[in-house]
This record gives C-alpha cells, sequence and structure tokens, in this order.
C-alpha cells in the first residue's frame, strides 16, 4: 500500500512558516508523503494565521 500523499500550503506570518516545517516533520515521522504538486495530493492542508485587536 502506497503512503498518503500530502499537499501543503503555509500562508501568513512567519509563526505559521515555522508551525508548517513542525506538522510537515510529524506528517513524515508518521508515515505520509509529502506531495509537491496539489494534482497528485491525496489531501492539502492550508495552515495560515491570524490576529485579533
Amino acid at each position: 500500500m502506497n503512503a498518503p500523499k500530502v499537499g501543503f500550503v503555509s500562508l501568513g506570518c512567519p509563526k505559521a512558516l515555522v508551525d508548517s516545517e513542525r506538522i510537515l516533520t510529524q506528517l513524515r515521522t508518521e508515515g505520509y508523503e509529502i506531495s509537491p504538486s496539489y494534482e497528485n495530493a491525496d489531501v492539502v492542508v492550508v495552515n495560515t494565521c491570524g490576529f485579533y485587536r
């Protein structure tokens, strides 16, 4: 059986980029394959941030 493929989009602040790297590392550890294109991904994760004032 092939590993599930995950596409990843990180939007927003630098903290979102750091969080995305941590998430990607965990996904790889759990056996997911990171897909370089969304067309070939089984699922696409969009990570963003927001601020409330």
